[in-house]
């Protein structure tokens, strides 16, 4: 459509050198195409303008001392985005490939994202080119600390939620968390992804990993299938891929490869889990270790050659763009029947285009990886309320989000002429939420 065309092609000019932030944009607005010729209306208020261009973007320097005395020097971002449906909501990740273009795609991809989990939430992301990988614990506190120092005025209950994201997990919550309350004087719930002695959520580690699962298992029943004997790929070994693969086990599914950013492992038994936790989550190794302890499993350098590996399902959970066309090449060739994101944005606009092509059932990370924030959310809820709920109590809400969130993008699918398009389908059920908020709202 010409509309789209035109707010692409100023976005670009605007905003130059930010490709993930173009790529997400030109995946979302095109996706877009039979809601806004529907509604000649945005045109005139401009509001596909007003969506693409964040309310709020903070940056700000963030010094730290090392244990060695040395002063080091990083960048801290924070895009509020969009505002409309209610306060900002995304994680924050602190990692060396952070930048602006990178924070910005996150941001406008959670827009939608929030919108689908049904909550009450806007869209909003941050983070740092800091790297906390071979920092000691008291690193990591001097470093979240400065970054809250600078972070703490832009944030709050009813402003701005941050919550973890890759290199952000319960120790990063825990040391930015303490400094906010010290700072702000006020015990808040500003901040999701606490542990479960100072206001966090039963099963919010688990949650996304858990809700990509719970969707894929909907997609696969809605066809009369289920997960029972399906051998399943899932890259990274961080907390999604994990959780992840530990729910499809559970469900009767045979995971037989993961990766970090060294390389991947091929169990043809199955992978054990537990061991994986234990080298990731207890002893912060690398993969690798994984082929010491477990006999018949194979460790291969590099991370592109886990997509060779036979599956009926890949479930992609590191970071964007790690399948791309190649990839997804070789799991067409090799019978892949469903691809379920579980990272943010990890498939590029080739691969899936490449892999609709060929009939698999593609689920996008902004309706099946939302589970993260779907629990986020539900721990905002537990906060203002002064409540704890069981484990159980939470997971049953966050599978009735994720079956809701998939019916909901099916069905818009359908609506605009577009059935099995579920790309299409999770920005058109996002989007008019939002888009009706903006209308409602006038011109801000």
């Amino acid at each position: 459509m010409e509309y789209i065309e035109k707010v692409l092609s100023e976005l670009k000019a605007k905003n130059p050198h930010e490709p993930e932030f173009h790529q997400a944009a030109t995946e979302i607005l095109n996706g877009l195409k039979p809601v806004v010729k529907a509604h000649p209306e945005y045109e005139k208020v401009a509001l596909l303008e007003r969506f693409v261009e964040p309310e709020r973007v903070v940056m700000f320097r963030v010094p730290w001392v090392d244990d060695a005395g040395n002063v080091h020097v990083n960048k801290g971002y924070r895009v509020q985005f969009n505002s409309a449906i209610g306060p900002y909501k995304g994680g924050l990740r602190f990692h060396p490939s952070v930048n602006l273009s990178i924070i910005k795609f996150l941001g406008l991809e959670q827009i939608l994202k929030n919108s689908l989990t049904g909550l009450p939430i806007g869209g909003g992301k941050g983070g740092s080119d800091f790297d906390p990988k071979g920092k000691s614990d008291m690193e990591v506190m001097r470093f979240c600390q400065s970054f809250m120092t600078e972070l703490f005025r832009h944030i709050g209950q009813d402003t701005d939620v941050p919550a973890g994201d890759i290199g952000v997990g319960g120790r990063e919550i825990g040391y930015l968390f303490g400094q906010y309350k010290r700072i702000a004087d006020e015990h808040a719930g500003v901040l999701t992804g606490r542990g479960l002695s100072y206001g966090g959520s039963l099963a919010r580690t688990e949650a996304t990993g858990y809700g990509l699962v719970y969707m894929v298992e909907e997609a696969l029943k809605c066809r009369g299938d289920g997960l029972k004997g399906k051998t399943v790929v899932v890259s990274g070994a961080g907390n999604v891929a994990i959780y992840a693969a530990q729910k499809a086990i559970s469900l009767g599914a045979k995971v037989v490869a993961m990766y970090d950013s060294n390389g991947y492992i091929y169990d043809k038994n199955g992978v054990q889990v537990e061991v994986i936790k234990q080298i990731k989550e207890v002893e912060r190794g690398r993969i690798k270790a994984y082929a010491d302890r477990v006999k018949g499993a194979e460790y291969h350098e590099g991370c592109k050659g886990i997509w060779s590996i036979p599956c009926d399902i890949a479930l992609p959970c590191a970071t964007q763009n790690e399948l791309d066309a190649a990839g997804a090449q070789l799991l067409i060739k090799n019978g892949v029947k469903l691809v379920g994101e579980g990272a943010n944005m990890p498939t590029t606009l080739e691969g899936i285009a490449l892999l609709q092509k060929a009939g698999v059932v593609f689920l996008p990370a902004k309706a099946a990886n939302a589970g993260g924030v779907a629990t986020s959310a539900l721990e905002m809820a537990q906060s203002s309320g002064r409540m704890f709920w069981s484990f159980e109590e939470v997971d049953s809400k966050l599978k009735g989000i994720m079956v809701n969130i998939y019916h909901n993008m099916d069905e818009a699918a359908k609506e605009y002429g577009v059935a099995g398009d579920y790309v299409a389908g999770a920005n058109i059920a996002g989007f008019t939420k939002v888009a009706s908020a903006m209308m409602a709202q006038g011109i801000v």
